[in-house]
Protein backbone atom coordinates (compact mmCIF):
# COMPACT_ATOMS: atom_id res chain seq x y z
CA UNK A 1 0.00 0.00 0.00
CA UNK A 2 0.97 3.69 -0.39
CA UNK A 3 1.35 5.39 2.34
CA UNK A 4 -2.23 7.16 3.33
CA UNK A 5 -3.84 10.06 4.96
CA UNK A 6 -6.37 8.88 6.91
CA UNK A 7 -8.86 11.64 9.17
CA UNK A 8 -11.15 10.68 11.14
CA UNK A 9 -13.59 12.64 13.00
CA UNK A 10 -14.37 11.55 16.83
CA UNK A 11 -11.46 9.72 16.61
CA UNK A 12 -9.83 10.94 20.09
CA UNK A 13 -11.62 8.25 22.81
CA UNK A 14 -14.39 5.19 22.13
CA UNK A 15 -14.59 3.42 18.65
CA UNK A 16 -13.18 6.37 16.72
CA UNK A 17 -9.56 6.43 18.90
CA UNK A 18 -9.48 2.48 18.32
CA UNK A 19 -10.56 3.12 15.06
CA UNK A 20 -6.97 5.25 14.43
CA UNK A 21 -4.76 3.04 16.10
CA UNK A 22 -6.17 0.30 13.62
CA UNK A 23 -4.81 2.41 10.65
CA UNK A 24 -1.80 3.60 12.29
CA UNK A 25 -1.14 0.06 13.02
CA UNK A 26 -1.60 -0.86 9.15
CA UNK A 27 1.11 2.16 8.12
CA UNK A 28 -1.72 5.15 7.43
CA UNK A 29 -0.55 8.70 8.47
CA UNK A 30 -3.73 9.85 10.72
CA UNK A 31 -5.19 12.44 11.77
CA UNK A 32 -8.11 12.78 14.55
CA UNK A 33 -10.72 15.34 14.85
CA UNK A 34 -12.42 15.96 18.02
CA UNK A 35 -14.90 18.47 19.40
CA UNK A 36 -14.33 19.08 22.94
CA UNK A 37 -12.18 18.02 25.81
CA UNK A 38 -8.51 19.56 24.88
CA UNK A 39 -6.56 17.78 27.78
CA UNK A 40 -7.96 14.22 26.64
CA UNK A 41 -7.29 14.83 22.85
CA UNK A 42 -3.62 16.36 23.66
CA UNK A 43 -3.16 12.95 26.13
CA UNK A 44 -4.11 10.72 23.34
CA UNK A 45 -2.21 12.64 20.41
CA UNK A 46 1.08 11.90 22.92
CA UNK A 47 0.30 8.09 23.58
CA UNK A 48 -0.24 7.12 20.14
CA UNK A 49 1.46 9.83 17.77
CA UNK A 50 -1.57 10.57 16.01
CA UNK A 51 -2.36 14.24 14.97
CA UNK A 52 -5.42 15.53 16.63
CA UNK A 53 -7.22 18.50 14.86
CA UNK A 54 -10.20 20.83 17.05
CA UNK A 55 -13.81 21.79 15.06
CA UNK A 56 -17.27 21.35 15.22
CA UNK A 57 -18.03 18.54 12.58
CA UNK A 58 -21.58 20.13 12.69
CA UNK A 59 -20.53 23.11 10.60
CA UNK A 60 -20.07 23.08 7.01
CA UNK A 61 -17.55 25.49 7.04
CA UNK A 62 -15.03 24.82 9.95
CA UNK A 63 -15.43 21.20 8.25
CA UNK A 64 -14.15 22.68 5.10
CA UNK A 65 -11.50 24.72 7.38
CA UNK A 66 -10.21 21.38 8.89
CA UNK A 67 -9.37 19.77 6.21
CA UNK A 68 -7.52 22.40 4.71
CA UNK A 69 -5.41 22.60 7.44
CA UNK A 70 -4.98 18.65 8.57
CA UNK A 71 -3.87 18.70 4.31
CA UNK A 72 -1.47 21.40 4.67
CA UNK A 73 0.07 20.16 7.70
CA UNK A 74 0.82 16.59 6.44
CA UNK A 75 1.84 18.44 2.26
CA UNK A 76 -0.96 15.46 0.59
CA UNK A 77 -4.61 15.37 0.22
CA UNK A 78 -7.31 12.92 2.66
CA UNK A 79 -7.63 9.69 0.99
CA UNK A 80 -9.64 7.97 3.52
CA UNK A 81 -11.74 9.44 5.49
CA UNK A 82 -14.04 7.81 8.50
CA UNK A 83 -17.24 9.70 9.14
CA UNK A 84 -17.07 8.24 13.15
CA UNK A 85 -18.61 11.24 15.58
CA UNK A 86 -22.06 11.17 17.13
CA UNK A 87 -23.80 12.00 19.81
CA UNK A 88 -27.13 11.15 21.63
CA UNK A 89 -30.07 13.16 22.49
CA UNK A 90 -32.50 10.29 23.95
CA UNK A 91 -36.48 10.89 25.10
CA UNK A 92 -39.40 9.29 23.78
CA UNK A 93 -41.26 11.03 21.14
CA UNK A 94 -43.75 12.80 22.65
CA UNK A 95 -40.92 14.44 25.19
CA UNK A 96 -38.54 15.26 22.51
CA UNK A 97 -37.70 19.14 22.37
CA UNK A 98 -37.01 20.01 18.03
CA UNK A 99 -33.48 21.24 19.75
CA UNK A 100 -32.84 17.26 20.52
CA UNK A 101 -34.02 16.27 16.93
CA UNK A 102 -31.73 19.12 15.48
CA UNK A 103 -28.39 18.53 17.50
CA UNK A 104 -28.41 14.66 16.45
CA UNK A 105 -29.27 15.17 12.96
CA UNK A 106 -26.70 17.76 12.66
CA UNK A 107 -23.74 15.54 14.12
CA UNK A 108 -24.88 12.55 13.34
CA UNK A 109 -26.23 12.63 9.63
CA UNK A 110 -24.92 16.02 8.52
CA UNK A 111 -21.37 15.62 9.49
CA UNK A 112 -21.33 13.04 6.45
CA UNK A 113 -22.29 15.65 4.44
CA UNK A 114 -20.03 18.39 5.66
CA UNK A 115 -17.01 16.40 5.59
CA UNK A 116 -17.63 14.06 2.64
CA UNK A 117 -17.89 17.14 0.64
CA UNK A 118 -15.13 18.58 1.78
CA UNK A 119 -12.52 15.82 0.88
CA UNK A 120 -15.02 14.02 -2.53
CA UNK A 121 -13.57 16.26 -4.81
CA UNK A 122 -10.32 15.92 -4.40
CA UNK A 123 -10.66 12.07 -4.15
CA UNK A 124 -12.22 12.42 -7.74
CA UNK A 125 -9.66 14.35 -9.22
CA UNK A 126 -7.06 11.65 -7.60
CA UNK A 127 -9.40 8.82 -8.49
CA UNK A 128 -8.76 7.18 -5.27
CA UNK A 129 -10.80 7.28 -2.02
CA UNK A 130 -12.83 5.33 0.85
CA UNK A 131 -15.16 6.82 3.05
CA UNK A 132 -16.61 4.65 5.89
CA UNK A 133 -19.28 6.33 7.88
CA UNK A 134 -20.23 4.48 11.37
CA UNK A 135 -23.88 3.93 11.06
CA UNK A 136 -25.41 1.73 13.98
CA UNK A 137 -27.45 -1.50 15.12
CA UNK A 138 -30.65 1.06 16.07
CA UNK A 139 -30.22 2.47 11.74
CA UNK A 140 -31.52 -1.33 11.33
CA UNK A 141 -33.58 -2.12 14.56
CA UNK A 142 -34.85 0.45 16.18
CA UNK A 143 -34.71 1.93 19.59
CA UNK A 144 -37.41 3.18 22.20
CA UNK A 145 -36.41 6.72 23.00
CA UNK A 146 -34.21 6.91 20.08
CA UNK A 147 -36.23 7.90 17.18
CA UNK A 148 -33.65 11.12 16.35
CA UNK A 149 -30.50 8.66 16.44
CA UNK A 150 -32.10 5.86 14.93
CA UNK A 151 -33.48 8.02 11.70
CA UNK A 152 -29.92 10.20 11.41
CA UNK A 153 -27.83 6.58 11.62
CA UNK A 154 -30.33 5.52 8.84
CA UNK A 155 -30.10 8.19 6.93
CA UNK A 156 -26.10 7.46 6.66
CA UNK A 157 -26.86 4.36 4.86
CA UNK A 158 -28.70 5.89 2.33
CA UNK A 159 -26.08 8.51 1.96
CA UNK A 160 -23.80 5.82 1.50
CA UNK A 161 -25.61 4.01 -0.87
CA UNK A 162 -25.85 7.10 -3.25
CA UNK A 163 -22.23 8.64 -2.95
CA UNK A 164 -21.29 5.10 -4.18
CA UNK A 165 -23.07 5.08 -6.97
CA UNK A 166 -22.14 8.62 -7.58
CA UNK A 167 -18.03 7.45 -6.65
CA UNK A 168 -17.89 4.35 -8.09
CA UNK A 169 -16.73 5.09 -11.69
CA UNK A 170 -14.05 7.54 -10.15
CA UNK A 171 -12.38 3.81 -7.99
CA UNK A 172 -14.18 5.78 -5.38
CA UNK A 173 -15.63 3.62 -2.30
CA UNK A 174 -18.23 4.44 0.10
CA UNK A 175 -19.18 2.08 2.81
CA UNK A 176 -21.22 2.01 6.47
CA UNK A 177 -20.51 0.01 9.48
CA UNK A 178 -23.31 -0.63 11.75
CA UNK A 179 -22.01 -1.64 15.36
CA UNK A 180 -24.09 -3.34 17.88
CA UNK A 181 -23.44 -2.61 21.30
CA UNK A 182 -20.14 -1.33 21.87
CA UNK A 183 -17.82 -1.55 25.19
CA UNK A 184 -17.25 2.14 25.47
CA UNK A 185 -17.24 4.54 28.62
CA UNK A 186 -20.91 5.84 27.09
CA UNK A 187 -22.20 2.21 27.69
CA UNK A 188 -20.49 1.82 30.85
CA UNK A 189 -22.11 4.50 32.44
CA UNK A 190 -25.59 2.75 31.68
CA UNK A 191 -27.25 1.56 34.64
CA UNK A 192 -26.41 -2.19 35.55
CA UNK A 193 -29.36 -3.78 35.09
CA UNK A 194 -29.93 -2.17 31.94
CA UNK A 195 -26.66 -2.32 30.64
CA UNK A 196 -27.37 -6.30 31.64
CA UNK A 197 -30.99 -6.53 30.07
CA UNK A 198 -28.99 -5.08 26.87
CA UNK A 199 -25.81 -7.85 26.70
CA UNK A 200 -29.03 -10.87 27.20
CA UNK A 201 -30.26 -9.01 23.59
CA UNK A 202 -27.55 -10.58 22.07
CA UNK A 203 -26.19 -14.26 20.85
CA UNK A 204 -22.93 -13.68 21.98
CA UNK A 205 -23.70 -12.64 25.46
CA UNK A 206 -21.67 -9.70 25.21
CA UNK A 207 -20.68 -6.23 24.36
CA UNK A 208 -18.47 -5.24 21.24
CA UNK A 209 -14.91 -4.22 21.69
CA UNK A 210 -13.68 -1.17 20.06
CA UNK A 211 -10.79 -2.74 18.33
CA UNK A 212 -13.51 -5.58 16.80
CA UNK A 213 -15.20 -2.11 14.83
CA UNK A 214 -12.03 -0.97 14.02
CA UNK A 215 -10.75 -3.77 12.38
CA UNK A 216 -13.87 -3.96 9.84
CA UNK A 217 -13.31 -0.01 9.12
CA UNK A 218 -9.62 -1.09 8.58
CA UNK A 219 -10.31 -3.87 5.90
CA UNK A 220 -12.59 -1.44 4.23
CA UNK A 221 -9.97 0.75 3.92
CA UNK A 222 -7.35 -1.59 2.09
CA UNK A 223 -6.48 -1.39 -1.13
CA UNK A 224 -7.35 -5.02 -1.50
CA UNK A 225 -11.21 -3.73 -0.78
CA UNK A 226 -11.65 -1.80 -4.16
CA UNK A 227 -14.70 -3.55 -5.08
CA UNK A 228 -16.82 -3.69 -1.89
CA UNK A 229 -18.88 -0.12 -2.03
CA UNK A 230 -22.17 0.65 -1.14
CA UNK A 231 -22.49 -1.86 1.68
CA UNK A 232 -23.24 -1.74 5.44
CA UNK A 233 -21.33 -4.32 7.25
CA UNK A 234 -22.94 -4.96 10.87
CA UNK A 235 -20.94 -6.24 13.76
CA UNK A 236 -23.36 -6.83 16.04
CA UNK A 237 -22.98 -10.42 17.39
CA UNK A 238 -26.09 -11.77 15.98
CA UNK A 239 -28.99 -9.16 17.62
CA UNK A 240 -29.94 -8.38 14.41
CA UNK A 241 -29.34 -11.07 11.27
Amino acid sequence: MTKRLALITGGTTGIGASICMALKAGGYDVAANFIADEQQADDFAKETGVSVYQWDVSDFDQCASGVKKVCADFGTNIEVLVNNAGITCDHMLHKMARADWDAVMSVDLGACFNMSRAVIGEMRDKEFGRIISISSINAQLGQIGQANYSAAKAGVIGFTKSLARESATKNITVNAVAPGYTDTAMVQTMPEEVLKAMISQVPMGRLARPDEIARAVAFLTADESGFITGQTLSINGGHYM
